[in-house]
């Protein structure tokens, strides 16, 4: 378990080269002084992206609660009610927050990345010119 990656993991390197190519720029990675530390933040707009491990956030497709042990069912539930505290605080204080499963961008990244743009052109950041034609 130590060999998993916490930050800069493939779908995280996937919706940051598509936004990338779409002309979408301005983020920042694992912000420090934000909440959650979310994986892409774009602090001019705040909107905050979060790219959640099925299995370690606990989506119900991968992680069971009772199957894996009680260390697990903790862990597991710590980290999703860490995840909802983000969510509220960050909503409160005025952020955008946009989540998405691992394995969502590793099926379709592009869906991802549109959706990323529409949160930012929602709070009034101009679309890319690229993506305009």
């Amino acid at each position: 378990m130590a060999a998993i990656r916490a930050k800069n993991t493939k779908p995280e390197l996937a919706i940051r080269r598509a936004l990338h190519a779409a002309g979408i720029r301005g983020w920042r990675c694992h912000a420090r002084g934000i909440l959650g530390k979310p994986d892409l933040a774009f602090t001019r707009w705040k909107v905050a992206v979060f790219i959640d491990g099925a299995f370690w956030h606990g989506h119900p497709d991968f992680f069971t609660f009772g199957k894996s042990g009680s260390y697990w069912d903790a862990k597991i539930a710590r980290t999703q009610e860490r995840d909802r505290l983000a969510n509220k605080t960050l909503r409160a204080s005025g952020w955008t927050v946009v989540r998405f499963w691992d394995f969502e961008v590793e099926e379709d990244v592009g869906r991802c990345a549109r959706d990323v743009l529409a949160a930012l052109c929602q709070v009034g950041r101009p679309a890319p010119t690229a993506l305009a034609r």
